[in-house]
């Protein structure tokens, strides 16, 4: 089996660990809603490459830079994270944070023989993007507004029956 197959697989399990029990559990500020976006576009963009250009020495050279660029990408807010983290997902974030280049780096070394794959684990990141843009620029906010909501109309409730009850 493909090393690129399975560093990818448990980078991906990994992130949504990280997505479905971290970040649903705290909720995620603007600035990540922003930036996990971008950190997915630019593993998008570094599978696309591998996909489609000829491996060539200027394209190994491009191809690097890209994959510099989104490792660097990806750890862009880690100072930040650790005000909103716990000790457990900071650990989860350092796994992912071995696995992105290696990932990547595999992806590299089986350049010619994996562009299909490339393209297969593109598409479902290109999935998990959307689900991202949506989920947290739409959905988490309207869940959110709602559950506010309601416990505000709860505790008005609790207050007019103290009131009432006295």
């Amino acid at each position: 089996m493909s090393l690129f197959i399975v560093a990818s697989a448990i980078q991906g399990a990994a992130i949504l660990f990280d997505e479905f029990f971290f970040h649903r559990k705290r909720g995620l500020p603007k600035w990540e809603v922003i930036g996990h976006p971008i950190d997915t576009m630019t593993v998008i963009a570094c599978l696309l490459f591998l996909a489609f250009a000829d491996k060539t020495p200027t394209n190994e050279k491009i191809f690097f830079a890209m994959a510099v660029g989104s490792s660097i990408c990806v750890t862009k807010d880690e100072w930040i994270h650790r005000k909103y983290c716990s000790a457990e997902e900071m650990w989860l974030h350092a796994v992912l944070f071995m696995m992105h280049p290696l990932a990547l780096y595999l992806g590299y070394r089986e350049w010619e023989d994996l562009r299909p794959t490339f393209l297969a684990v593109a598409g479902g990141i290109f999935c998990f993007l959307i689900y991202q843009l949506v989920y947290w620029n739409f959905r988490y906010y309207r869940v959110k507004k709602a559950a506010e909501e309601a416990a505000l109309m709860k505790r008005q409730s609790d207050e007019m029956y103290e009131y009432l009850s006295e």
